[in-house]
């Protein structure tokens, strides 16, 4: 039996996310002129980015020893954090052989909160903190609030020269969202 601690595994049951439309106007907008802080320690200019670039976004990372917010596993798309980003790390060799020059993980938490987590999961690529929602309104990303937090929807973005070109949203199961975004990719070469 599956421990509701661990975040590596996806507990059954969970409710699925169904497309709401709130980021159908994504595609073909240009990401914002503003720097995010990511766990490496560097600024990231996302107005600057040229080649190809992959965004996954997600609500919150959990820490072992620390049991879930009441009611976490009841939201639709809440749950799997941890396996999406292992997810794309165990990918992301696949991801660079298809043209992906830049990888990063994003949410609202900051940026010393999401080092622990990209160290503990040995993440190849920076998270990138948007702690104070600049992004999340430049872009009107979608959103919910829980235990007083706003918190940012799961999906990824493929960007190329700064314009979004492709968005998986909703995105569940999350431990399959990179599987997903390799699939696009080598499809749309």
């Amino acid at each position: 039996m599956t421990s509701s601690h661990d975040f590596t595994v996806l507990p059954p049951g969970l409710p699925v996310p169904h497309d709401d439309g709130a980021a159908t106007h994504l595609p073909g907008m240009r990401l914002p002129e503003l720097a995010l802080p990511a766990t490496d320690g560097s600024p990231v200019e996302l107005a600057r980015l040229r080649g190809r670039t992959v965004i996954y976004i997600y609500p919150r990372t959990g820490r072992p020893g620390i049991a879930l917010p009441d009611g976490w596993d009841g939201i639709a798309g809440a749950r799997g954090c941890t396996p999406q980003s292992c997810g794309f790390r165990d990918h992301y060799a696949q991801l660079q052989s298809l043209g992906v020059a830049r990888l990063f993980g994003l949410s609202t938490q900051d940026s010393d909160y999401q080092r622990e987590a990209a160290t503990r999961l040995h993440l190849p690529f920076p998270i990138l903190s948007d702690a104070t929602l600049a992004l999340t309104r430049a872009l009107a990303l979608p959103t919910f609030e829980f235990a007083g937090a706003t918190l940012l929807r799961r999906m990824a973005l493929v960007i190329d020269d700064a314009t979004i070109l492709k968005v998986f949203y909703p995105v569940f199961p999350p431990d399959r969202n990179a599987a997903d975004v390799a699939a696009w990719l080598a499809r749309s070469r």
